[in-house]
């Protein structure tokens, strides 16, 4: 398949599947429509952001009322992700009448975890690039504390089994060349039936594979977690896993700002809840401590400015959704593509203390771990052999600062680093 980068500027270049480079005159014609549709929905978009950010009501309600007949979900890639951002302007703007936008929005399936949200399962079992992650962090864990006699994995809040499973599976296939680990994971979750799931699923492995397992569950969100909850012990090689959760750590630093006003100094970075968090973490002396994110700043104080990172990154994802939802109903399809849906109406229609999708890029993790006395650990995965077992044509893993960089083409969507305390 080939794909078309329409551009309202040279600095706002998409990422977008269109069909193939057709012969016959009549497709040659429909595909040019599209691309002008496409150019047309970005300009439309761009100017509805501003708009919007502006306050400007009627002139944004003149954009969305341009958008509609050209956005749809079942269109092509620049078609649904337009009928995503529009939908986000449209409840940005609705939420100036709190009540209306409360009536019209109360029915709706209220999902704030990944975990809770069917369509994110369907996700990490349909793409490739969760099974990446998992993968590098199977990997590393094996080689980091295969010798150790007890192992003790933290899971910040993933709660997916599919980590899990294949990680038990390949202790167990060490251990019979010799003595057996004792394996340790602690789940830390809010959502109680995920844990009773999640632990009845790896101490039934653990029992067919016999091999020793024990399974702590902890029923709290990442910022009510203390260092007793993980009961951690003397003589344990400890590992902590966050896939796609620390970042919600962000908005209690927000809490904070908010709190204090424009009183900046000690007292402020004291109270600042991610690095209160890292130097909990750090202070346990963990071997590894695993880190998954989406490479996107999304954690950006203006509007215009966090849209345009939107249409960058989800241009990106749609156009892999694409190519990969052979083996999806449309049904399956538009149920993946409305929970991403979700994570842009938080980044587009919430301000403040309201928005949780704070994702930022790698290079400002590396300032927040190396300030809480973390270093980036060194050639701590072989991204070749990743590839080569569960890579396809139009994905890649790219080094980057001491990390991997999950692409698609050559679009990071998501960054793997591991750190040592």
């Amino acid at each position: 398949m080939s794909s078309s980068s329409p551009a309202l500027k040279p600095d706002v270049a998409l990422s977008l599947t269109l069909s193939p480079s057709p012969t016959k005159p009549a497709r040659i014609e429909a595909i040019n429509k599209s691309e002008e549709r496409g150019l047309r929905l970005i300009q439309l978009l761009l100017k509805c952001a501003n708009h919007t950010s502006s306050g400007n009501l009627h002139r944004a309600d003149a954009c969305l009322r341009q958008i509609s007949p050209l956005a749809s979900v079942t269109g092509d890639s620049m078609q649904r992700l337009a009928a995503q951002f529009a939908y986000a302007l449209a409840s940005r703007l609705v939420k100036r009448w709190p009540g209306l936008y409360k009536a019209l929005t109360n029915r709706s399936l209220q999902l704030s975890n990944h975990e809770m949200d069917p369509s994110w399962a369907l996700f990490s079992k349909t793409f490739p690039y969760l099974r990446f992650a998992y993968a590098i962090i199977a990997q590393s864990l094996a080689r980091a504390v295969s010798a150790e006699r007890v192992i003790h994995v933290v899971d910040l809040g993933t709660g997916d089994p599919n980590l899990w499973v294949p990680l038990i599976q390949s202790f167990a296939l060490m251990a019979q060349a010799r003595e057996p680990s004792q394996l340790k994971i602690t789940c830390v979750n809010s959502n109680k039936v995920v844990l009773e799931k999640l632990g009845l699923r790896l101490v039934k492995e653990a029992e067919r594979l016999d091999i020793p397992f024990q399974f702590n569950p902890v029923n709290v969100s990442l910022k009510e977690l203390t260092i007793d909850m993980l009961k951690v012990r003397s003589g344990e090689a400890l590992a902590f896993v966050s896939i796609l959760n620390l970042h919600v750590l962000l908005v209690e630093d927000d809490r904070v700002d908010a709190h204090f006003g424009p009183n900046k100094g000690n007292k402020v970075k004291d109270c600042k809840k991610m690095g209160q968090f890292l130097a909990m973490v750090r202070s346990m002396s963990p071997n590894l401590f695993f880190l998954v994110e989406q490479e996107a700043d999304h954690n950006l104080d203006r509007l215009v400015d966090r849209f345009v990172e939107g249409l960058h990154y989800y241009s990106a994802m749609f156009d892999s959704l694409d190519v990969n939802c052979g083996s999806l109903s449309c049904a399956e399809r538009l149920a993946v593509e409305e929970m991403f849906g979700r994570e842009i109406v938080d980044i587009v229609a919430c301000e403040g203390l309201e928005r949780e999708e704070r994702h930022e890029r790698y290079a400002r993790w590396i300032v927040r771990f190396v300030g809480a006395g973390f270093k980036p650990a060194h050639k701590w995965c072989d991204a070749k052999q990743i590839i080569e077992a569960y890579g396809k044509d139009d994905y890649k893993i790219m080094n980057d600062k001491s990390s991997l960089m999950i692409c698609w083409h050559e679009r990071p969507l998501y960054a793997v680093s591991a750190w040592i305390s």
